[in-house]
């Protein structure tokens, strides 16, 4: 006899369950690899076999969450699916809990953690995202951009008080060095006989120039306050730091904690050493912009 306890378990289980069929299903039909999209076509198939299966001791047929199809489809547009599916298998494995305090109760409930957990190991050897080949020219022009314009932009704006000037300099720098990253990107890969070369500089500008527009936003949207305005994007350095490094760490599977405190560092020690150069400047040559 399933307690109230149990059943109100399950049904949450059943909710989740046909939730994924639906997340797994609509992600699928995004994907051109003809292997990656039937290994998800099985996994949903599976998880709607689960559902119903829970169906059976609740008694009554549950809807999907639409607000996490919703989310998990954004996600998986703006983010990719490796991130995407990943999360989604965390959720997963803290689903796995619930499903070990029902063995007891539901015949069924240890073929489901079978099955569940041959996901994990199904989607790691599918998972061949185009982007996540290019990792490595982000994080150049990511890392770049943080480094040099952060350095710059905190010089700049101990140097020279109109934050109208520090935002055009910066403007400039940046979309100079992004094309120049660019263009060392591409003859770094084509040297190295990497496949297109041309994808791997594009990757790499775009991260820069991307980087170089949120680190110079601050100094127009503050124009009167470069202080402020400082202080914004440094916090801004610290936040793309921070979700790059979270992204990465979910998608590759690499540790988050030693990515990010080693790229934080350096961004923000470049920053400290441009302050005093910024300092020694202005008071040297008397500038006062």
């Amino acid at each position: 006899m399933v307690t109230e306890e149990i059943k109100k378990i399950i049904k949450q289980m059943q909710k989740n369950e046909i939730t994924e069929y639906y997340i797994y299903t609509r992600i699928a039909r995004r994907l051109k690899n003809e292997r990656d999209r039937e290994i998800l076509k099985k996994i949903a198939t599976q998880e709607k076999a689960h559902a119903e299966i829970w169906g059976k001791y609740t008694g009554v047929k549950v809807k999907p969450s639409k607000i996490k199809i919703f989310f998990y489809r954004l996600l998986s547009a703006l983010l990719g699916y490796t991130f995407t599916l990943k999360i989604l298998e965390r959720g997963e494995d803290k689903a796995q809990k619930n499903y070990s305090v029902l063995i007891g109760e539901i015949p069924e409930a240890e073929k489901i953690i079978k099955e569940e957990s041959e996901h994990e190991h199904e989607l790691i050897s599918m998972l061949n995202e185009e982007r996540l080949n290019y990792v490595g020219s982000i994080v150049l022009g990511l890392n770049d951009a943080l480094v040099e314009l952060s350095g710059a932009l905190a010089g700049l704006s101990f140097a020279l008080s109109d934050s109208r000037i520090i935002s055009l300099t910066g403007l400039i720098t940046g979309i100079a060095a992004s094309l120049s990253m660019a263009a060392s990107e591409y003859l770094s890969a084509k040297a190295e006989g990497r496949e297109n070369p041309l994808k791997s500089a594009l990757y790499t500008g775009v991260a820069y120039i991307i980087t170089v527009g949120i680190l110079i936003l601050p100094f127009i949207l503050f124009a009167g306050n470069r202080r402020l305005a400082l202080g914004v994007m440094l916090f801004s350095v610290i936040f793309i730091i921070f979700v790059f490094n979270f992204y990465i760490s979910v998608a590759k599977d690499l540790s988050f904690k030693k990515r990010f405190f080693q790229m934080s560092a350096i961004s923000l020690g470049v920053a400290l050493i441009s302050f005093a150069i910024g300092l020694l400047v202005k008071g040297a040559f008397g500038i006062d912009v």
